[in-house]
């Protein structure tokens, strides 16, 4: 078996609107929510572009095109089984996951054992190789100003080893 590694980063500017907060799949508040096209849970989108990019499949956007009046207000949970699904495709399965959410506010903490029995059986593993944390950005920039979040997520994905194919002797 081979081992990849991907990296996925997202990011969000907060809705003017009264919208839900979503992360990794569970509301966290329910009227401060971030501005996107589907619910612009920054975590589930850093996810699933960290298992596409490992793939070298194209990210999201491309899967699920903001144009696309079908995607709108989608559940980013169906982006990360549509990067799964792409995955297992291919024979692969996640080994494990590490996100880190990036915002002044609000504390992640409270929310974390939820997220990882959410994102578990997406992602066919045990919660114990999901790992999210969150940090501040240390009031610096428009993250730091409470404008938006943003999250990076890493995977490590199995999947069977890959054969170059050479000319065969005869040729």
């Amino acid at each position: 078996m081979d081992t990849l590694v991907g990296l996925g980063y997202d990011i969000h500017r907060f809705s003017t609107e009264p919208r839900p907060l979503w992360l990794g799949g569970v509301q966290v508040h329910p009227t401060r929510g971030l501005e996107g096209h589907s619910d612009a849970d920054v975590l589930c989108h850093a996810l699933a572009d960290a298992i596409l990019g490992a793939l070298g499949e194209p990210d999201i956007g491309y899967w699920f095109p903001p144009s696309d009046p079908g995607c709108a207000g989608i559940c980013s949970l169906r982006i990360v089984e549509k990067a799964v699904e792409l995955l297992r495709a291919q024979g692969g399965r996640v080994v494990n996951v590490d996100c880190a959410l990036i915002a002044e506010a609000p504390k992640i903490l409270p929310f974390v054992p939820q997220m990882k029995a959410t994102l578990a059986p997406l992602l066919g593993v045990s919660p114990r190789r999901v790992g999210i944390k969150a940090t501040t950005n240390e009031k610096l920039g428009a993250l730091g100003r409470r404008e938006g979040m943003a999250a990076l997520a890493t995977v490590a994905l199995s999947l069977p080893e890959e054969r170059l194919s050479s000319p065969s002797p005869e040729s």
